[in-house]
């Protein structure tokens, strides 16, 4: 394992610091969506309240719930970082947008953050602080087990 310098700590930490908050989210609104957990509808209720077909809903919670585990894990933080992006798009266009951008006027501001989130996450991947080193090779994304260990 290669010793980081300062710079290359920092930006690990910070990495690891929007993850967990992403993740977290992501996570809890998922788990929601799906499983009723959290005092959400689960996807009996999600699909009744947001309108979707049932397959898109359940991709939405699919995406929130698995995006979610991606990142607070770190493995295949890209994939899940592509997963969230259209969701909070969705959630832009077709809920908030109308609202304008003020979360107090329940506008787009909290979904525009967490869909550039995902995009920096998209960009960067998971940093050096994630579960991707503890992973068999066989499991490990190309290149992922390998840029971890070098970070």
């Amino acid at each position: 394992m290669k010793t980081r310098n300062a710079e290359q700590v920092r930006i690990g930490l910070a990495l690891l610091a929007i993850r967990i908050a992403g993740g977290t989210v992501f996570f809890y609104h998922g788990s929601g969506k799906l499983f009723g957990l959290f005092g959400g509808s689960g996807l009996a209720g999600f699909i009744e309240h947001s309108h979707l077909p049932a397959f898109v809903a359940l991709l939405v919670a699919l995406a929130e719930f698995c995006g979610g585990v991606s990142l607070l894990t770190g493995v295949l933080t890209r994939l899940g970082a592509a997963a969230i992006m259209p969701v909070m798009l969705g959630a832009i266009f077709l809920v908030h947008g109308k609202n304008g951008f003020s979360l107090q006027q329940q506008g787009y501001e909290y979904a525009f953050t967490l869909l550039l989130m995902a995009i920096a996450l998209l960009i960067t991947g998971a940093g050096p602080y994630s579960l991707v080193r503890f992973l068999p090779d066989k499991l490990s994304p190309a290149g992922s087990r390998s840029a971890a260990k070098a970070e």
